[in-house]
């Protein structure tokens, strides 16, 4: 009997020097590794949705990698190593607040990024990061990822792909503020410009469908200047 094959790891690379990008595809994927290819921020998100990890460069057009990383870990758990030329202790802090898991300093010499990569993958392969997210439960609200089915006290909701998305991720957040960048990058793959209203409608549709008075709602609340919020705790 031959012996399964372990399934090939993903990584989405989102570097804007299409030369390095290329020479870095083309490094990862003779040493048995899948690799996409993003030159900008814009989409990025999204995209990151069944990647096994990220390779991100700080400076990219569209998005700045920074806010992108910050929005990637607020939209999931996959893990981020961030690539920059900037040098020093400070740059570092700065992308690992941000939620990068590693940090890497150009140049990158080929054979350390791919040693990083691995040692990312072999750190979340078995941790609850790499565990996809079940059932989730705030309230009388439950959300099932795998199946795509929302109910509010019981009772079946019929949510669009844009208000799935929304809801889950204030669900994976409950009780704490999910920025409308990030919201916006996960619905359109581009940061909140502050004149969109893109988030407030899926918001206010969002709202009306789970019966959560829109004039004062007690279950997702607007915090001013930050974003928004799901009321309540997610049970364990």
């Amino acid at each position: 009997m031959t012996q399964a094959q372990p399934p090939t790891a993903r990584v989405l690379l989102v570097e804007d020097d299409v030369r390095l990008a290329r020479e870095v595809e083309r490094f990862l994927e003779r040493r048995g590794l899948s690799v996409r290819v993003r030159h900008r921020g814009d989409g990025v998100v999204p995209a990151a949705a069944d990647a096994d990890l990220v390779v991100l460069d700080w400076m990219l057009p569209g998005v700045d990698g920074l806010a992108l990383c910050r929005a990637l870990r607020e939209a999931g758990p996959v893990p981020i190593l961030m690539l920059t030329a900037r040098e020093g202790d400070a740059a570092e802090v700065q992308a690992l607040q941000a939620g990068a898991d590693d940090y890497l300093a150009k140049p990158v010499r080929p054979e350390v990024l791919l040693a990083r990569i691995h040692a990312l993958l072999r750190r979340t392969s078995s941790g609850p990061a790499a565990a996809p997210i079940g059932l989730l439960r705030v309230g009388a609200v439950e959300l099932d990822p795998q199946r795509r089915v929302v109910r509010a006290a019981g009772a079946p909701v019929d949510l669009t792909d844009a208000e799935f998305t929304l809801l889950k991720l204030l669900m994976v957040h409950a009780g704490a503020v999910v920025s409308r960048d990030a919201l916006s990058l996960v619905l359109t793959g581009r940061p909140h410009d502050g004149r969109s209203r893109r988030v407030d409608q899926v918001v206010v549709r969002v709202r009306r469908k789970l019966g959560d008075d829109g004039r004062a709602p007690l279950l997702i609340k607007t915090v001013r200047g930050g974003g928004y919020l799901l009321a309540g705790v997610r049970a364990p």
